[in-house]
C-alpha cells in the first residue's frame, strides 16, 4: 500500500520543470472564459503550478467567471435521503468503510417495506431526491446474499433495485441510482424508474489496481470497465454524474487524465449532468488509514481545473461534509453545487462527516456571495431543455416535483423541515 510520502513523490514526479508565469496563465484561462477548450499541453503545465498562489488565483478567476456565466451567484444543492440498498460488495477498495461482509453485524439489505418508510421520512421533511447507493453486484461473492434474494423471489441485485426505485416512485420521491457497474440492458431497465444515474470514474490510473494498489482487490474499479459504463449511459441518454477522488495514489498526470476522459465523455454523449470532485479523508480502520489527504490548496486548484477543462453544461460538484471549512474557497473555484443533503439519513460513504443542516449551508453560501437553490436529481437546465433525456413515465413525472424555473417544489416543502 502507498504511504503518504510515497503519495507526495508520485504527485511531484508529474510537476513541469519550469515556472508559468501568471500573466501567460491569465491568457490562457481568458481564452477558456471566452469559448476556447484549455489545450492538453496547458493544462499539464498547469497540474505541477497548482500550489503557486499566483497561478492558482488566475484558475479560480476564470473557473469563477465561467460558473457566473451559467448559474450567475445561484448554487445548487439536493435536499434528499440516502438508501444504502445493500452494502455488500465484491469490491474491497482499501480506503472504503461502506462494502461489509455478510457475516458482519453491520451488513444489512433492504427489504422493500425498509425503503418505503425512508421514502415516507423523506417526503415528510420535503426530499425530491432518493440516493439509491450499494455494493457492486454482491451475489457474484456470496452465496448468503444468493439465497436471500432467491427467498424473495430476485435473482439479482438489479431485480431488486428495480422494485426499490418502482416504490419510492410511488411512495412520492425521484431515485438516482449510484450501484456500482451496470451492464447497458440493467440501465435501460432501471430508466424508466430513475431521474439520474451515477458512477464516480474516480480515476483512469490502472496503476492503482497493481497488488498493493488502492485497488488490487477491485475488479469493478477497472479504468476501461467504468468509462464503458459511462458510453453506455450516453447511448441510452441518461442524465448521469461521474466524478474523481482526489488523493487514493493517484499523480498530477493520472488526474489530469481521468478528468480529460470525464471531458470527452461529456463532448461525445452529452449527458454528465455534473463532475463530483471529491476529496479523499482517510478512514480509521482502513488499510489508507495513515494516508495523507491532498492539502486544501491543491483540493481548490484541481477543482478550479476541473472547471476549466470540462464542458460548461456540466456542473461542478464538491461534497460540503468534505469540505468544512473551505466553502467559501470551493465556490470562488467555481463549484456551483453542493450535491445532496440529508436532513433524514447520513452520508453512509463517508459517516464520520456529518452533512451541515441545509439551514447552515444557505447562510454559508450566503456569507460567500451567492444564493442557495434547492434542485432535484436533475438540473434546472435539464427539466427545461432536454425532454429527450428522461423516460416518458419519468418526464411525466418531473412538473410535479419542479417549478417553472426547473428547481425543486413540492406542497409540503418548509423552512422548517432544513
Amino acid at each position: 500500500m502507498q504511504d503518504a510520502k510515497k503519495a507526495d513523490t508520485d504527485a511531484a514526479t508529474s510537476s513541469v520543470p519550469f515556472a508559468l508565469e501568471r500573466k501567460e496563465v491569465e491568457r490562457w484561462v481568458a481564452d477558456v472564459v471566452a469559448g476556447t477548450r484549455l489545450e492538453r499541453d496547458q493544462a499539464e503545465a498547469l497540474t505541477g503550478q497548482l500550489t503557486d498562489p499566483a497561478i492558482r488565483e488566475a484558475l479560480c478567476d476564470g473557473a469563477r467567471a465561467i460558473k457566473r456565466s451559467l448559474t450567475g451567484d445561484r448554487v445548487t444543492v439536493s435536499r434528499n435521503i440516502f438508501i444504502p440498498l445493500t452494502n455488500l460488495c465484491r469490491n474491497r477498495c482499501a480506503y472504503c468503510t461502506f462494502a461489509k461482509l455478510p457475516d458482519s453485524a453491520d451488513a444489512h439489505t433492504f427489504s422493500i417495506e425498509e425503503v418505503e418508510e425512508v421514502v415516507r421520512g423523506g417526503v415528510a421533511t420535503g426530499c425530491v431526491e432518493v440516493l439509491m447507493c450499494l455494493g457492486d453486484k454482491p451475489e457474484v461473492a456470496y452465496g448468503s446474499y444468493r439465497k436471500m434474494l432467491e427467498e424473495r423471489g430476485l435473482s439479482s441485485t438489479t431485480d431488486l433495485l428495480v422494485d426499490a426505485c418502482r416504490v419510492a416512485i410511488e411512495t412520492g420521491m425521484l431515485p438516482h441510482t449510484n450501484a456500482g457497474i451496470l451492464t447497458k440492458e440493467e440501465m435501460e431497465r432501471l430508466r424508466p424508474f430513475n431521474a439520474s444515474m451515477g458512477l464516480m470514474l474516480e480515476t483512469t490510473s490502472r496503476r492503482l489496481r497493481a497488488k498493493g494498489g488502492p485497488h488490487f482487490h477491485a475488479p469493478d474499479k477497472e479504468p476501461a470497465t467504468r468509462i464503458k459504463m459511462h458510453e453506455e449511459a450516453g447511448e441510452l441518454k441518461i442524465p448521469f454524474t461521474s466524478g474523481m477522488l482526489l488523493g487514493i495514489g493517484e499523480n498530477d498526470s493520472e488526474r489530469l487524465d481521468t478528468l480529460w476522459v470525464i471531458a470527452d465523455l461529456a463532448h461525445r454523449y452529452g449527458h454528465i449532468q455534473e463532475t463530483i470532485i471529491q476529496p479523499f479523508h482517510p478512514k480509521p480502520g482502513t488499510k489508507m488509514h495513515a494516508l495523507s489527504p491532498l492539502d486544501d490548496d491543491r483540493v481548490v486548484g484541481w477543482v478550479a481545473l476541473a472547471r476549466l477543462v470540462l464542458p460548461r453544461e456540466v456542473h461542478v460538484q464538491a461534497p460540503p461534509n468534505l469540505g468544512r471549512g473551505m466553502l467559501a474557497r470551493l465556490l470562488e473555484a467555481g463549484v456551483d453545487d453542493w450535491g445532496g443533503v440529508s436532513p433524514v439519513t447520513v452520508d453512509f460513504i463517508n459517516p464520520e462527516a456529518p452533512w451541515p443542516a441545509l439551514r447552515q449551508l444557505r447562510d454559508d453560501t450566503s456569507a460567500a456571495g451567492f444564493e442557495l437553490f434547492e434542485r432535484g436529481p436533475v438540473y434546472p437546465d435539464w427539466i427545461l431543455e432536454r425532454p429527450d433525456y428522461f423516460d416518458p413515465q419519468v418526464r411525466a413525472l418531473l412538473p410535479k416535483y419542479a417549478n417553472d424555473e426547473g428547481y425543486a417544489q413540492r406542497h409540503n416543502q418548509s423552512e422548517e423541515a432544513a
